[in-house]
């Protein structure tokens, strides 16, 4: 019944001449609306290559893109895994985000709907009765009124695309949160893996510290006894206490240090203190990532892109707030049945119509349509600047990575290498020590250097790992590994 009612409004022609002439004449009338500046983003905003690095050793990396690379296979710690996995359960930041997602999801399906006519059911029964005074037959009469009818209520044409700009908008902001949703998420993972890692370096340092306070206890044993048998000097003795005192004082240090971490990791995860991990031996193991070219950080960052969409709903926004300028024209109609009495509802002859285009233009509105669109514009502009300054962060924060890499691979090897001289020359200075060959300060600022050239390899390691971990946030890893590969581009969104 409700295709028939359509077919029967589109045999109605007469008045639609009428109506495309008065809207074309509004049309003229709405032609003269003031444009207004409107900004475009850099095209050299990237550049076609990284910056060549400095010449230095380079991590072995894969031919496979850092945003096809799921968290769960960069991230090879089964306790960092699990980390991760409660954290992205716990988050609250991330649960807003998911529904405010739903939000706009729902409410782009609103903005979408008004594309579309509103066809409804509706029926009316009413009986009345008109005293003899008020009738001009000087009788009373009872009449009645029956009617079943499929409406039209008031279905826009959309001729300048006011409705599905505000559509497209919709579908622009919702794309946009979608997107910042995933930029959260890989924000937080991001977090997370950084205070496991450091979590895991106070670990080492601790352990460290704890094997340099028990062996240097045992020393200041035996030079206890050396002394109270005089085969050395009291001084001597200082001197091996103020070793142990110095390594106790970096042991509780490092055990505040760890303390703060493990309430960082806490809150990341909404973990007890017992689900942390406690003293982990095994090394952490990430998997290597291709650097790529900056173009592809247009399409593999998801903040970048929540930033493209909200350009293009800005851009929506405006094409609907011009479209203001010219006139509506909207159609209202129904189709069905009427008599006077019930039974007489559906026989011959007790058809009925109504069709009712309506077409309008505000003359005067005090200028809050010019003002609606140059509100617009501003925000299309603030758009660009965003959209830029969002891309613009994304390249600083990669070529941060990828010099800090470089660097801290270098400076490993360093570190690698003074361990190991230190701890020879310590080696050494206990045995001219024992040999009567030097005084045992040599060996106290031996043992000193030791200690700290171990701590200082230990935050090299951390510091590089963490730079992987920020050079696969930072080329939007996991991202197109969500499935996000299928997501509309945000050029199908242009007006």
């Amino acid at each position: 019944m409700a295709q028939h009612s359509i077919l029967r409004l589109h045999r109605i022609p007469p008045a639609l001449p009428r109506l495309l002439t008065s809207a074309l004449l509004l049309t003229a009338l709405a032609a003269c609306s003031p444009g207004l500046p409107l900004l475009q983003p850099q095209a050299q905003i990237l550049p076609g290559q990284w910056p060549a690095q400095p010449s230095g050793k380079s991590a072995p990396v894969t031919s496979t893109p850092a945003a096809a690379i799921a968290w769960q296979d960069f991230y090879l710690d089964p306790a960092l895994q699990e980390l991760i996995h409660a954290a992205l359960a716990h988050n609250q930041d991330r649960r807003l985000a998911l529904l405010r997602v739903q939000e706009a999801q729902a409410a782009y399906g609103i903005q979408s709907a008004a594309r579309l006519p509103t066809i409804g059911l509706g029926s009316s029964h009413a009986r009345a009765r008109v005293p003899a005074d008020l009738n001009a037959s000087g009788r009373s009469v009872v009449a009645g009124d029956q009617e079943v009818f499929v409406g039209l209520n008031s279905w826009e044409l959309d001729l300048w695309g006011r409705v599905k700009s505000l559509s497209d908008a919709a579908l622009g902001n919702y794309l946009a949160l979608d997107a910042t949703q995933h930029a959260v998420q890989s924000s937080l993972i991001k977090q997370v893996a950084l205070n496991y890692l450091a979590l895991r370096s106070l670990d080492e340092r601790l352990a460290l510290t704890e094997r340099t306070i028990a062996s240097r206890e045992e020393s200041l044993r035996i030079f206890k006894r050396r002394t109270e048998v005089g085969s050395t000097s009291r001084y001597a003795l200082t001197q091996v206490q103020t070793l142990v005192h110095q390594a106790k004082a970096i042991g509780t240090q490092l055990a505040q240090q760890r303390a703060l971490q493990a309430h960082a990791l806490q809150r990341l995860t909404g973990l007890d203190a017992e689900r942390l991990p406690q003293q982990l031996s095994t090394p952490v193991v990430l998997k290597p990532v291709a650097e790529g070219l900056p173009s592809a950080l247009l399409t593999q960052r998801p903040d970048i892109i929540a930033a493209e969409y909200g350009l293009q709903a800005a851009k929506a926004n405006v094409a609907a707030a011009r479209a203001a300028f010219l006139p509506r024209i909207a159609l209202t109609g129904s189709w069905g049945t009427a008599s006077a009495e019930l039974d007489g509802l559906f026989r011959s002859g007790s058809r009925a119509w109504q069709f009712a285009p309506t077409i309008s233009l505000p003359i005067f509105d005090g200028g809050q349509r010019q003002a609606n669109l140059n509100l617009q514009a501003v925000r299309q502009n603030m758009a660009v600047v965003q959209y830029e300054k969002t891309i613009e962060t994304a390249m600083r924060e990669v070529l941060d990575a990828l010099s800090s890499r470089t660097m801290l691979e270098q400076q490993l090897v360093v570190l690698t290498e003074q361990r190991a001289a230190l701890k020879e020359r310590a080696r050494l200075a206990r045995l001219r020590y024992d040999q009567g060959a030097s005084p045992y300060l040599d060996v106290l600022d031996a043992e000193r250097d030791l200690l700290s050239a171990e701590q200082q390899l230990v935050q090299g390691r951390e510091a590089l790992l963490s730079t992987q971990v920020a050079l696969y946030a930072a080329l939007g890893g996991g991202y197109l590994a969500q499935g996000q590969s299928s997501a509309p581009t945000p050029s199908a969104l242009q007006p």
